[in-house]
């Protein structure tokens, strides 16, 4: 108990020190706390406070902190976050707690967040938040300034202001703040509004999309509207950011050969881990069983010409790295729409002397390997070493330029099927090259070596 006590009191005196700190910093503290730590850490902050921490999208251990806190302090926080946040925190809160807590937000809350709950996940729709500033077009710029010094507090920005039809409510124009503290405080609002036709996103638009349309037109925020021209939400450039890393670690990971995970590496627990990666590796070292496969039916060549089996590795490897750079150069490509998927004529057009080149290139270095080494006495290739030398070059040359074509191409085939093209990864990759190219390298071999070591 007196345990309990000191803990108790260590954390109400570590909360007030936090309060100094930036919100940042605050939740990175957090964040190298267990969840039961954070928990109790933030019961003892002041509720302005811990709104601010739980607003934070890198506050990791959210959900779990709603969770556990009493429930009276729960709504509270619910009901202080921005409608988008609490959305994404109650999205992930199992039920039949989720159901309590939504029970007892009030009803312009639980309206709020139900609708952004509508939306599929990685769209406008969720990413938005109905905390804007809108003002009627028939406003002035002072009443406009004095609406904004009331309501700031409770609105996720200030720097777009979105003005509304007063009969329709629909969306007429956006004003900056810049240009509205730039003007006479007796015009009217749409004396400063934009001079050209608002740009705003549709709801179900992608994520990707929506950053894209941010990037495009350098703002701050875009409006999320309707069919009928209503407003439904802003998304705002901090949460575009968010989702963008999101999604990136994500297809780097899918990239790396394992199922994206949803947790900081550390705080992933081991099953989960094992999880994660065991099934692709299962179905990674399934489909090098080909390989041997492969290599078996050319058994006879490789008991014939043992020398052969020297150059495996180097020639498969150069074939899966070649495969790799340029599924990371298409995927990125596609992602940033650079590429699209009737442009994959042009991609094979372009990779294929691309591979002849690489190849060559290092088919030129092979062949130089082996005549140093044959010629220094470092090792003996044999009567036939310098046929070996051109077979070794030629089939460098066919895998590399096969592994840049197949590398380029399965993310258009993957993405075609409706498939995300990160799940191109660089092992499956390097793994499909392995297979084919054992076929190329044995039948090169047996193009130039038959009727000598063959």
């Amino acid at each position: 108990m007196n345990i309990e006590k000191m803990q108790t009191t260590e954390h109400v005196a570590v909360s007030s020190r936090l309060g100094r700190e930036h919100v940042a910093d605050i939740v990175e503290f957090l964040n190298s706390k267990s969840p039961e730590e954070a928990t109790d850490i933030v019961a003892h902050m002041p509720l302005q406070w811990a709104v601010e921490v739980l607003d934070q999208p890198h506050f990791d251990d959210a959900c779990e902190v709603i969770e556990a806190l009493p429930h009276e302090r729960s709504v509270a926080l619910l009901e202080g976050m921005s409608a988008d946040r609490a959305s994404d925190v109650l999205r992930w809160i199992e039920e039949p707690a989720r159901s309590r807590l939504r029970e007892a937000l009030t009803p312009e809350t639980r309206t709020a967040i139900d609708h952004l709950l509508t939306y599929p996940e990685g769209t406008a729709g969720a990413l938005m938040t109905t905390e804007f500033v809108s003002v009627p077009s028939t406003w002035t710029v002072k009443q406009t300034l004095d609406h904004i010094r009331e309501v700031e507090r409770n609105r996720e920005t200030v720097y777009a202001i979105y003005v509304l039809a007063p009969d329709t409510k629909r969306l007429v124009n956006t004003v900056s703040l810049r240009r509205l503290i730039s003007g006479n405080p007796e015009d009217p609002i749409l004396s400063v509004a934009n001079p050209y036709v608002p740009i705003t996103v549709p709801p179900n638009l992608p994520q990707e999309e929506v950053a894209r349309t941010i990037s495009k037109y350098d703002f701050l925020s875009v409006a999320v509207v309707d069919s009928t021209g209503h407003v439904l939400g802003i998304v705002t450039v901090d949460d575009v950011i968010d989702a963008m890393i999101q999604e990136q670690t994500e297809d780097v990971q899918r990239m790396g050969g394992m199922e994206a995970i949803d947790e900081p590496y550390l705080q992933i627990s081991f099953k989960e881990m094992i999880k994660k990666r065991a099934g692709w590796l299962c179905v990674l070292f399934l489909s090098e069983m080909l390989t041997t496969s492969a290599m078996q039916h050319f058994s006879d060549e490789l008991e014939k010409a043992i020398v052969l089996a020297l150059f495996i590795p180097l020639v498969m490897s150069s074939g899966g790295n070649s495969g790799s750079q340029a599924t990371s150069l298409i995927i990125r490509a596609l992602a940033l729409q650079q590429v699209r998927l009737r442009d994959w004529w042009r991609v094979a057009l372009r990779e294929l002397p691309t591979g002849l080149v690489l190849g060559s290139i290092l088919g030129v270095i092979g062949i130089i390997r082996i005549v140093v080494w044959q010629e220094a006495g470092i090792f003996d290739y044999g009567e036939y070493w310098k046929l070996l030398a051109v077979t070794i070059g030629a089939a460098l040359v066919g895998i590399v330029t096969f592994g840049s074509l197949a590398g380029s191409l399965l993310p258009f085939l993957l993405k075609r099927l409706g498939f995300d093209p990160a799940s191109a990864s660089a092992p499956f990759i390097a793994t499909l090259v392995d297979v084919t190219g054992i076929v190329i390298y044995f039948s090169v071999a047996w193009l130039f070596l038959h009727g000598t070591i063959l």
